[in-house]
């Protein structure tokens, strides 16, 4: 739906399915000897075979690459098709002499040297956002989760804005950025999140319709010229109105395959959970965008390092007591590992590795798990 049809979009909310899935991984294009990026999407898409090609879409940048899964009827057939796609992707790429990484930023790249795929969207996006589209060299993993009723999508997103910031943490992959050590836990949320309009932590609408409703705010954005095309709308949670999905949108690209695997399941779970408390009128404490946006802030700053604030009790807790609590409300199967991705690459940084090094050792992380996956901590 590349026009914004509101119309349409309710009438897709209408038709789809609770429970179904879908994952976009973002993967950086290196040189494999110098592992610095390297502007090869456009060669990869056009030699790979068509069941691969049918998986791949670019992502502003030249030296990024986007795997989806297309849309699973549940979380297992998501991941199976997902697994298919990123064994093919990471096959083709070695056959033409190209790495992948996968963490929220590449650590030393040069933002001033990418290029834009040259598309008409993107042609767009590089216009009307200029500085801000140019400094975005980051990499993330999204998961789509079907919801059916366009005002039940509205109320799980609204329902999740809370839990972004322990997603964040708990995804956290990237502490370097512009050849340094950011002293941060997710460099890419500071550099995308946080320069990006209409991004981040949304309102809480209340729903589709009506005064003060989400189908408002995109009427007026509409009238206004401040969009043309939906995904201008760019926020860490969205109804997705060409699927008829809840996105969630907040993780940083995950070094290992197991970990997108696992984030995957348990953002499935939050949003199958969301739409129960909608259903069963489960009262919602709806804290106010600040609130959200200080735990987002610790999430940035220290990962599961560090403490997040139970903005029911107004008390601090470790980011891994919240991760314990969110599991339990989603009822979701899901293990992760002992570090993230930040803390693996903070370990080794304070070990004093230098920064090569450090990403070198997760470019092999993700080698050794994308491609030949599957190895996974997601149940559910």
């Amino acid at each position: 739906m590349s026009a914004i049809d509101l119309d349409r979009a309710e009438e897709i909310f209408a038709e789809s399915v609770d429970g179904t899935v879908g994952l976009e991984e973002e993967f950086a294009i290196l040189d494999p000897d110098t592992l610095d990026l390297a502007p090869r999407f456009e060669e990869l898409r056009d030699t790979a075979e068509p069941e691969l090609r049918s998986h791949i879409t670019g992502e502003l940048i030249m030296s990024e690459i986007e795997i989806v899964s297309g849309r699973g009827e549940g979380l297992t057939e998501a991941l199976e098709q997902q697994r298919d796609a990123r064994r093919r992707l990471f096959a083709h790429a070695a056959g033409r002499g190209v790495a992948l990484g996968a963490t929220g930023t590449h650590p030393w790249s040069d933002y001033r040297e990418q290029r834009f795929i040259d598309t008409e969207h993107y042609r767009r996006v590089a216009d009307s956002l200029q500085y801000v589209a140019k400094r975005n060299n980051t990499f993330s993993l999204h998961v789509h989760v079907g919801v059916r009723d366009a005002d039940r999508a509205v109320r799980v997103c609204d329902r999740l804005r809370p839990v972004l910031p322990t997603l964040l943490a708990l995804s956290a992959s990237s502490p370097y950025v512009d050849a340094r050590d950011s002293g941060l836990h997710s460099a890419r949320t500071q550099t995308f999140t946080k320069s990006f309009p209409r991004c981040g932590v949304p309102d809480a609408f209340g729903g589709w319709s009506g005064h003060g409703g989400f189908r408002e705010y995109l009427e007026l954005l509409i009238r206004t010229g401040s969009i043309v095309e939906y995904t201008q709308v760019w926020w860490s949670v969205r109804p997705h109105l060409s699927f008829g999905t809840v996105e969630v949108r907040v993780c940083d690209a995950q070094p290992t395959a197991a970990e997108s695997e696992a984030l995957a399941a348990l953002i499935s779970g939050c949003v199958l959970a969301a739409a129960r408390d909608v259903d069963e009128g489960v009262p919602f404490a709806d804290p106010p965008p600040r609130l959200i946006e200080e735990n987002t802030w610790r999430a940035i700053r220290r990962g599961m390092d560090g403490e997040l604030i139970d903005l029911e009790t107004g008390r601090v807790e470790p980011a891994r007591a919240a991760v314990e609590r969110l599991v339990a409300w989603t009822g979701c199967d899901v293990t992760f590992p002992e570090l993230n991705g930040a803390q693996r690459q903070r370990r080794l940084i304070d070990a004093g590795a230098p920064m090569r090094d450090v990403f070198a050792e997760v470019v092999g992380e993700t080698r050794a798990t994308y491609a030949g996956s599957p190895a996974t901590g997601a149940r559910r």
